[in-house]
């Protein structure tokens, strides 16, 4: 079968395959599946699940492009297995344990409840989380599997670490607003996350030449992840809003916190985001 066949034919099967361990993992751990969400009105859940399908078809997508040769069927499917079901793996379960850091024992609570901000915070953090790990698993190796779980490992905590930090810039709580149903401050939190994904997934890339040339350039390339403070305080605050300088807070926390300004969390989430696109080419 030409490539320009058996490429695609195998991400549509792959996709598939991991679209229902997907589903059925989570008709066993999860208390109603998407279809049930979405006809229940659940919106929250809705959100939390369309995150973690995003993620999936991410990983679906890494695993073909690293794993398919087209030389060997029988060694494409066990490596796009073996990677494939190891990036499922881990989407899930760092997914899960990232959306709890930010509520909590409260997030489930306040998904099924069906609060909206939860819900779009947790979405988002999935989304981030797949970008991660579709772009920390890559080869078709036992030694790039252990590779790719090595920096699986740091991309995660350097995805957590500068979350954390740039939240500290914020003079709110964030958790406390989101349990609060401000959807303004779950879009600023998911947009941030994304947009860092996205910048920490670029680092991540790349072949591995070494631990101490692969750190240096991963640390490298990390550097723009500090332009998402000048954005937020320059570009969206100061240019954008035009209210003014600081450090810290500001008009866009005051909008955020006491208005629950969506459109101040739309700007701010898309500010970041088009940021971070822009870093990835250069």
């Amino acid at each position: 079968m030409p490539m320009r066949v058996y490429v695609p034919v195998f991400g549509v099967a792959t996709t598939l395959v991991l679209l229902l361990v997907h589903q059925l993992a989570q008709r066993a751990l999860s208390p109603s599946p998407l279809r049930e969400d979405v006809a229940k009105g659940n919106l929250a859940r809705a959100l939390l699940q369309v995150g973690h399908v995003f993620g999936v078809f991410l990983v679906s997508a890494s695993t073909v492009a690293n794993c398919v040769e087209g030389a060997d069927v029988v060694r494409d499917v066990v490596w796009a297995a073996a990677f494939g079901g190891m990036a499922l793996a881990l989407l899930s379960l760092t997914g899960h344990l990232g959306v709890r850091m930010l509520l909590k024992h409260e997030l489930p609570a306040e998904i099924e409840r069906g609060n909206v901000a939860a819900g779009l915070a947790a979405g988002g953090h999935y989304v981030a989380t797949g970008i991660i790990t579709s772009r920390a698993i890559a080869g078709n190796d036992l030694e790039s599997l252990g590779l790719s779980l090595a920096f699986f490992g740091i991309a995660q905590l350097t995805l957590h670490v500068f979350i954390a930090l740039f939240r500290a810039l914020t003079t709110y709580d964030d958790a406390a607003e989101i349990r609060g149903e401000n959807v303004a401050a779950a879009l600023s939190y998911a947009g941030l996350s994304v947009a860092v994904a996205l910048i920490v997934g670029r680092a991540v890339e790349g072949n591995f030449a070494g631990w101490w040339p692969s750190l240096r350039s991963y640390g490298a390339a990390l550097q723009y992840v500090g332009a998402l403070y000048l954005v937020r305080q320059i570009i969206v605050q100061l240019i954008l809003l035009r209210g003014g300088f600081s450090l810290r807070g500001g008009a866009l926390d005051a909008g955020i916190q006491k208005d629950k300004s969506l459109s101040m969390g739309v700007l701010e989430a898309s500010a970041y985001l088009a940021a971070a696109l822009a870093a990835t080419r250069l």
